[in-house]
């Protein structure tokens, strides 16, 4: 996902202190590894703006930084099949994802939502259009998660358990991108950066009850990025970058410190 078609973030904590000390992973992680893991999503999953590009995945830019690989790294499934990627939506991970799983799949990690809802266009608007055109951006898109998106993940998430009745499906959200009060001097407003994070909470609320209502597991990953927000003086996010599709995407800081433990805690 690029500036032009990226997601891009209410949010429940998930065993959040047993993931910051290290602790013993989930007896799961067992079964899952002997089952088999498949990584499904778009560019938060895939791993864009963490570097380290698998080659042949091409505009996919599906990373070892990033969570699924370095789970599948730390935790040796009999199988795992990367298949998350840049740009993807709800409706594209259903038709060009799905054909991975199976079903003898015993984990399944998708992210899902934001391009869907055109946040690639609402930071675009947002950095380079003024306030009131950003913050109406933001409304369009709000309106999109509680109109349209609800139907898309449900459609989604119907798919992948009729693809993989038998799998663990961990479904993870989308940080803030803002710590509000912070660090920046230049760049949007304090209200514009509000919106942008409150847009996040009503996305991953979304997300968190279709998650539910399939019967999946929902990780968010907000806690784990709290105080490496962008404006933190430590953020896990590229703000505006060079090349443009890092921007707004987890550094690979973010999908070790942020993303794994969310996902780790509960797989």
């Amino acid at each position: 996902m690029s500036v032009r078609r990226f997601w891009a973030s209410a949010s429940t904590l998930i065993l959040a202190a047993t993931a910051a000390l290290g602790l013993a992973q989930p007896a799961s992680a067992t079964s899952a590894a002997a089952g088999g893991y498949v990584a499904l999503g778009d560019s938060y999953s895939s791993g864009v703006g963490a570097g380290s590009y698998l080659s042949d995945s091409g505009d996919c830019r599906r990373s070892t930084n990033a969570y699924p690989y370095l789970w599948a790294a730390a935790n040796s499934p009999s199988s795992f099949t990367f298949v998350a990627c840049s740009g993807a939506t709800t409706s594209s991970v259903a038709s060009t994802q799905l054909s991975a799983l199976s079903a003898s799949t015993a984990l399944v990690s998708v992210t899902a939502g934001g391009n869907d809802v055109g946040f690639a266009d609402v930071m675009q608007d947002c950095v380079l259009s003024g306030e009131s055109a950003c913050l109406a951006a933001v409304d369009t898109a709000v309106g999109k998660m509680n109109s349209s998106l609800p139907s898309g993940l449900s459609s989604l998430y119907s798919s992948i358990h009729s693809k993989a009745p038998q799998a663990h499906v961990v479904v993870l959200g989308y940080p803030r991108f803002y710590k509000i009060s912070g660090s920046c001097i230049a760049g949007l407003s304090e209200a514009e950066r509000s919106a942008i994070n409150n847009a996040s909470d009503v996305m991953n609320g979304v997300i968190a009850k279709q998650a539910a209502d399939a019967g999946f597991t929902f990780s968010s990953v907000v806690d784990e990025f709290t105080g490496h927000e962008l404006c933190s003086g430590d953020p896990w996010l590229h703000s505006v970058s060079i090349p443009v599709y890092n921007s707004y995407h987890p550094k690979a800081e973010g999908q070790s410190g942020g993303y794994l433990p969310a996902f780790r805690s509960v797989a």
